[in-house]
């Protein structure tokens, strides 16, 4: 799927259309059907919507790309960062003001990394609750909490409960890829999903505030958005799941390459000429091997999800994840074979 882009207003509105049109988008907000509810967040108007004064929390791969659109966007826009380095760095390319705390924002938009310190194929959530931590001691009542991290299932409402109902908390993960950002950048189509029905109303304004109320409205209310096409969700754990079943997918087909193309190295078979002859029809697709399942996103989300369910577990990823070790082994016994020894 290429995801799309969005040019100005009107190929905005061209787009909207075309985007609900392919993904059956529903004509209002789906009515969460297991969310909480919140007396403290249920009179909250559309007049706390200005959205005018925005923290991004980590300033990243993912992080720095965010806050760097959300200024483009108009936003009053600050970054915060454990990193000195990097919050400078910043501050000094790109304008983004640095935080001191977490207080006087209208959103707060979550990027820190969902893996453990010492291992990045690993995930951990302690960084992200104990940012949550933070904002529960500091931040303005009403405010709305982005979780656009990749979080486990359950965690949206774990993170709701920690802020004791006071915020508007919704997550919006990310579809960013940074080997193709003119492409795949913080602007295409996303997910979101709100713990409740006024959090996902607070979000979907922040995000593409037309889904809400009309532009005209918007515009003379003096509220903003950051016009990214989002395909709201019924439920908080159905956006959870979105992005580390994606993961989970992405890993999932490289394995089958890699195992097929074991296949062919056993059977004398060309693999390329075995590919090529596949993906001529319209529904194959089998990708490269290269070098293994690479990064550190697709194996962390991947465990993710298979950590997710205590009552079924995935028979076919566990396989996947064996496949790629056997597919890694091969390589780094190969890798040795033709290493010529050093004179």
């Amino acid at each position: 799927m290429i995801p799309l882009r969005r040019e100005n207003d009107n190929a905005l509105d061209d787009m909207r259309l075309e985007t609900q049109e392919q993904y059956k988008y529903p004509d209002s907000i789906p009515s969460p059907s297991n969310t909480f509810t919140s007396n403290k967040l249920n009179d909250q108007r559309f007049n706390a919507l200005k959205n005018e004064k925005v923290v991004i929390i980590g300033l990243g791969q993912l992080g720095l790309p965010v806050a760097k659109y959300v200024k483009e966007h108009g936003f009053d826009t600050y970054g915060y960062d454990i990193n000195q380095k990097t919050m400078q760095s910043a501050e000094s390319k790109y304008g983004i003001k640095q935080a001191t705390n977490f207080g006087d924002f209208d959103v707060l938009i979550i990027c820190v990394s969902t893996h453990r310190p010492d291992d990045m194929f690993t995930p951990q959530v302690d960084g992200l609750m104990s940012v949550v931590e933070k904002i529960s001691r500091e931040a303005k009542a009403g405010a709305l909490i982005s979780i656009e991290s990749t979080i486990p299932k359950g965690t949206s409402k774990k993170v709701f409960e920690k802020v004791d109902h006071k915020f508007h908390v919704v997550h919006a993960p990310h579809r960013w890829y940074a080997l193709e950002e003119e492409v795949h950048g913080v602007n295409q189509l996303r997910i979101v999903g709100g713990v409740s029905n006024c959090c996902l109303q607070h979000g979907l304004n922040f995000y593409d505030g037309r889904e809400v109320i009309s532009q005209t409205t918007a515009t003379a209310s003096g509220i903003k958005s950051l016009s990214i096409p989002m395909h709201p969700v019924s439920s908080v754990e159905v956006a959870e799941l979105t992005k580390i079943v994606e993961n989970a997918h992405r890993y999932l087909q490289i394995a089958f390459a890699e195992e097929l193309y074991l296949y062919c190295k056993s059977n004398s078979i060309s693999f390329s000429e075995l590919r090529e002859s596949l993906n001529t029809k319209w529904n194959v697709e089998v990708l490269e091997p290269r070098d293994g399942i690479g990064g550190h996103c697709l194996p962390k989300d991947t465990k993710m999800f298979i950590n997710s369910s205590n009552t079924i577990k995935s028979k076919i990823l566990q396989a996947a994840v064996e496949i790629d070790e056997d597919y890694r082994e091969y390589r780094s016994k190969l890798e040795k074979e033709v290493k010529i020894p050093a004179v």
